[in-house]
């Protein structure tokens, strides 16, 4: 039905047009100046495809009926002409893409395939006009040419506002979003000047004088101030009614302008009026392809091309423009995919994306009409709730999670899901800038993901805890900066026998510094090592000290010939690397130093976390030749059964207990059964934090082998250590 109709509305819009022609045609023999029916007909064709052309011949018909009797012998060639005209221009105008009709380059093609229409028309109509008998054969090319202007300023003037008219509705023939059009008030102004651009126009033509044609400039000026200001289809409704108006007032010779009456007048008048439409058309296109244009850069800008959500940028943006202008109370959400890198390590990274943009649409769906959605990077988004308390939001926030748990995406004969974690921060504006709210929002994300994950964590503007782990981010931020400046530095401290050795080389373990790089602070681990080992940098630490601690032997070899047992210490994260474990494989192949001197320092807590993982890497160490000793012996309190299973050299008793042997029986017998177990498994025993001689002469009372500690020596710079500085100042 809906295409009866729009075949129906062509029929008549055609029917319109000839109607309006025959008109303006002087007397019999004579060609109509203005054909607007050829816009039509191009229009529709090419909107609608060739098969679409029957309608032209149908209107065609009708207006020779209905307003312009011609000879039987002329009927069928004018059907013919604008048929077989309308195809070949349509024709050429469909050979390219149709995808975009709003440039100048398919304003061009159409104005080629128009004027391709053109001239098959008025071949093929003038022949017939003159087998008709209608015109002598002196007479065709005058008329020819007249034809062929009138359909091309049919085609300039009428076709753009049908084929728009008619594209109302499709996606490719609709101005940008936020297209920065004038205003109504300005459309009201623009109304104002065209119709008095009009009136002026009659006013001077009226006065006489062989120039008053140029006052067609006054609309001509009006016509690209809209090209500039509006869309293409008011331009294009603009051009059709003001060409209508001038080939009129021309053809009828209205308000003093005289109707062409030879033949060279009247091809000068279509000519000019052919430019006059034509030009603020193609300026419509352009101005529409910048806005277009300027709408993509826009959206390349603000909208996140995976989710369709906004960016961080622009969700930022709207943030603080949200916080500036109210008073209502607000939230900052930080949400987290839990462990999504296992499906983009098993099922592809393309997986992955399309379980974002899932997660993204589920979002979408359940958040409230007001609340701002964004995608800040990989799996985060990060959500501002509008209008919203601390209760309310947590509320929204676990329906949110409810329903990603339960979304399931379909890939590859298998179902992926996903659980996440959520952050939020309460806030009334002003309690905080953007920055520090969404690292607020983004500690609590952390915590709740430490918690199991798949839940809300809730934090406060001046909540300790999530403040620490904020804190505890900057530190990363820090330790990042000193391992690119090459600011960490190597201290020694001796691990002294409490009873003679024959063996009397060094026995001392590695201890790090770090000096800030913005400061020169040089802080001790305790500082650092917690932010470093909680955001995964233990690792990467690690291996800066075992290479700096070779380097430094090999560098030094005299230096290196008087050490016994040199002790580094390695985090829990180290001994489930397998990448850690090859890489210290290989640099301990690669070494001068014997690596039967090295002795690697395990946490009890992090070897008996994995005990099977743990002697693994042991073994593959002592086979090298390296010693282990476990550090932080008896803080565990559980560890005892798996003494057996972890093949270890020392075990260094944790200087809490040391510390407090004086006045805790309890930490005294710890201390006393460490040693003895130690002895049992023909282990070496090593004291920590010794810090007195009469600690000293009680532990060597126990039978404790080795101590460490401030009765000895206080951690000491490398070079200076082994006196290096010293002995190379007085070379």
């Amino acid at each position: 039905m809906r295409r009866a109709a729009v075949f129906v509305v062509l029929v008549a819009l055609y029917v319109a047009g000839g109607g309006y022609s025959t008109l303006l045609i002087d007397g019999p023999g004579q060609v109509a100046l203005f054909w607007p029916a050829s816009g039509v007909a191009l229009a529709g064709v090419v909107r609608y495809g060739l098969r679409w052309a029957w309608f032209v011949p149908l209107g065609g018909l009708l207006v020779h009926l209905l307003f312009d009797p011609v000879p039987p012998a002329f009927l069928f060639w004018s059907l013919t002409s604008n048929f077989v005209g309308v195809l070949v221009g349509a024709w050429l105008v469909l050979r390219g893409p149709v995808t975009d009709p709003l440039t100048v380059r398919f304003g061009l093609r159409a104005l080629a395939g128009g004027l391709a229409m053109a001239l098959v028309s008025a071949g093929v109509g003038t022949f017939g006009m003159q087998q008709a008998g209608i015109i002598t054969m002196p007479q065709v090319p005058a008329s020819a040419f007249r034809w062929l202007l009138g359909d091309l300023l049919g085609v300039t003037s009428v076709a753009p506002a049908v084929m728009l008219a008619l594209g109302r509705g499709h996606p490719r023939l609709q101005p940008p979003e936020g297209s920065a059009y004038g205003p109504e008030s300005e459309k009201l102004l623009w109304n104002v000047a065209l119709v008095a651009s009009f009136l002026l126009m009659a006013w001077g033509g009226s006065l006489g004088g062989p120039y008053a044609l140029g006052l067609v400039a006054l609309p001509l000026g009006v016509l690209v101030w809209s090209a500039i200001r509006f869309s293409p289809m008011h331009t294009g409704l603009a051009i059709a009614v003001t060409m209508l108006l001038i080939a009129g007032m021309a053809g009828f010779g209205l308000a003093g302008y005289p109707a062409p009456t030879q033949a060279r007048d009247g091809l000068n008048l279509l000519a000019f009026l052919i430019v006059v439409s034509s030009l603020p058309m193609m300026l419509a296109f352009a101005m529409h392809q910048q806005r277009v244009t300027a709408e993509r850069l826009t959206q390349r800008a603000t909208i996140d091309p995976l989710t369709g959500l906004y960016n961080r940028n622009a969700f930022e943006d709207l943030v603080r423009r949200d916080v500036a202008g109210t008073t209502a109370p607000m939230a900052l959400a930080y949400v987290d995919l839990d462990h999504f890198k296992l499906i983009n390590d098993t099922a592809s990274h393309v997986a992955g994306d399309a379980v974002i943009r899932g997660v993204a649409g589920v979002l979408q769906a359940h958040r409230h009409p007001d609340d701002l959605l964004a995608r800040t990077g990989g799996d985060e988004f990060a959500l501002l709730l509008r209008n919203c308390t601390a209760m309310v939001a947590e509320d929204r926030l676990r329906t949110m999670l409810r329903a990603i748990e339960g979304y399931r995406c379909g890939w590859d004969r298998q179902m992926l899901a996903t659980t996440a974690s959520a952050g939020l921060i309460a806030f009334q504006p002003g309690q905080g800038d953007f920055a520090q709210l969404l690292s607020q929002a983004d500690a609590a994300c952390f915590t709740a993901k430490e918690q199991g994950g798949n839940r809300v964590c809730l934090a406060s503007v001046d909540g300790g805890e999530l403040l620490d782990r904020t804190a505890a981010m900057r530190w990363v931020v820090r330790i990042r900066e000193a391992l690119e400046d090459d600011a960490l530095e190597l201290y020694c401290q001796s691990i002294a026998p409490l009873r003679p050795e024959a063996n009397g080389g060094r026995h001392f373990e590695i201890l790090l510094r770090l000096r800030d790089p913005r400061s020169g602070e040089l802080m001790m681990p305790g500082m650092f090592m917690p932010a470093a080992e909680r955001f995964h940098l233990g690792n990467r630490i690690d291996r800066e000290v075992v290479l700096r601690t070779l380097d430094w032997l090999e560098r030094h070899p005299k230096e290196a010939a008087s050490v016994a047992v040199c002790s580094v210490n390695l985090c829990g994260e180290a001994i489930g690397d397998e990448g850690f474990l090859g890489f210290l494989t290989d640099r301990l192949r690669r070494t001068a130093f014997p690596p039967d001197r090295l002795c690697f320092e395990l946490t009890e807590t992090s070897a008996v976390r994995d005990l099977a993982r743990a002697q693994r890497f042991i073994n593959q160490l002592r086979a090298l030749g390296c010693r282990f000793a476990l550090d932080d012996f008896g803080t565990g309190f559980c560890s005892f059964n798996y003494l057996r299973a972890l093949d270890v050299d020392y075990f260094k008793i944790d200087g809490s207990f040391v510390r407090d042997m004086d006045s805790s029986p309890l930490a005294l017998a710890v201390v006393r059964s460490i040693n003895e177990i130690a002895h049992v498994l023909d282990k070496k025993s090593i004291a920590e934090r010794t810090e007195t001689e009469r600690e000293r002469q009680a532990l060597l009372a126990l039978g404790v082998d080795y101590a460490q500690g401030y009765v000895f020596d206080r951690p000491t710079p490398i070079d200076d250590y082994f006196g290096v500085r010293r002995d190379e100042a007085a070379a």
